[in-house]
């Protein structure tokens, strides 16, 4: 298998595994790595996205592995054929990395009570319940992400290219930047697919004890980056940074 729609899928689901995969050993009950904190899962997760991008590049992908930088592509590109695609295989991919997440941990959902907790490997939520404040939150730093993130591909950056393999790790210091700054109010989902693939997953999967998904809250991972996905191309597009 290879190909752009695939790597999308299995980028992402490299993405999301390890990505919910940190969060997991960070937040449930008897893990090893139980309790060790904010750095931790930031960390983890821009590791997540440098080796999501390796993984789709190395398949013939694009590496996105996020819908709000497809549309920003598109926006900046003026290309808008691939968009429904890479979104769904990116919805795919996330729920595929979830479900083993469930299946890595699956002795610690049992041993973990609070149900808050299980829902947080899966997918965001806030510290302080505010949507118009969230959602700005998520608005931000999807901004920040597609500027900053097409700015490392810039001529004015970049000038006749950059060393080969440096993108994806600039890519995972973008993201972690990101989270260390503005994930606090929101947990920086900063991308749909990251939310909804795995917060499908938590519906759906035979989680012990797991309660609900918290879809009331649910748009606001998946609309502030996208409205921050076009601004963002937008901006690009008015500075010459695409």
């Amino acid at each position: 298998m290879h190909g752009p729609i695939f790597g999308e899928f299995l980028g992402t689901l490299v993405l999301v595994a390890l990505g919910d995969g940190v969060v997991a050993n960070v937040l449930l009950k008897g893990s090893k790595g139980e309790n060790s904190g904010w750095i931790v899962i930031t960390t983890g997760w821009a590791l997540a996205v440098l080796l999501g991008i390796v993984v789709s590049v190395g398949v013939g992908g694009v590496a996105h592995l996020n819908p709000a930088v497809t549309i920003a592509a598109a926006v900046t590109g003026g290309d808008y054929s691939m968009v429904v695609s890479y979104v769904v295989a990116q919805i795919v991919g996330a729920f595929c990395g979830a479900a083993l997440v469930w299946i890595i941990y699956l002795p610690h959902w049992v041993a973990t009570e609070n149900q808050g907790l299980k829902l947080a490997v899966f997918c965001t939520g806030p510290a302080i319940r505010s949507p118009g404040s969230n959602v700005i939150t998520e608005f931000i730093g999807t901004v920040m992400l597609v500027v900053a993130g097409f700015a490392i591909a810039s001529g004015g950056f970049a000038g006749t290219g950059l060393p080969g393999g440096m993108g994806p790790y600039l890519w995972g210091m973008l993201v972690w930047g990101i989270g260390l700054s503005f994930g606090g109010p929101t947990g920086f989902a900063i991308n749909p697919a990251r939310d909804l693939g795995p917060r499908i997953a938590h519906a759906l999967l035979p989680i012990a004890g797991k309660g609900k998904s918290d879809w009331s809250y649910s748009w606001i991972p998946v609309m502030g980056p996208v409205a921050g996905g076009i601004i963002g191309a937008l901006i690009c597009k008015a500075t010459g940074i695409a």
